[in-house]
């Protein structure tokens, strides 16, 4: 009775376990951090350059959350606070990733 006086009822609310958490968030970073690599990769042996390039690392970083997301499915709260997070974290932080690998394999295929 408690509960329903102060709206409790209607709404409840959910434990998160910080390592679970954090567990999924490092699978998310692991699978961006592929997914740079080898874009890059691609993206050096098919030569792309200039804006092409970041285009393409863009496009892939899409394709990979949307595919985060499938998998994800409707029950994305249950091991993730936010879908926002979720499906951009770590788009920023594959760059560099992406440009290691784009540069030394177009440099190795292309100019060498």
């Amino acid at each position: 009775m408690a509960e329903e006086e102060h709206g409790l009822h209607d709404k409840e609310k959910e434990a998160y376990s910080p390592f679970a958490i954090m567990t999924n968030n490092s699978i998310i970073e692991f699978c961006r951090t592929s997914l740079a690599a080898m874009a890059g990769i691609s993206a050096g042996i098919l030569g792309l350059t200039g804006l092409k390039g970041f285009i393409f690392y863009f496009g892939a970083s899409i394709l990979m959350s949307v595919f985060i997301c499938w998998k994800a499915g409707t029950q994305w709260s249950k091991y993730f606070i936010s879908w926002w997070d979720l499906s951009t974290s770590g788009i920023l932080g594959g760059i560099f990733t992406y440009l290691l690998f784009w540069t030394f394999l177009y440099g190795m295929v292309h100019v060498y």
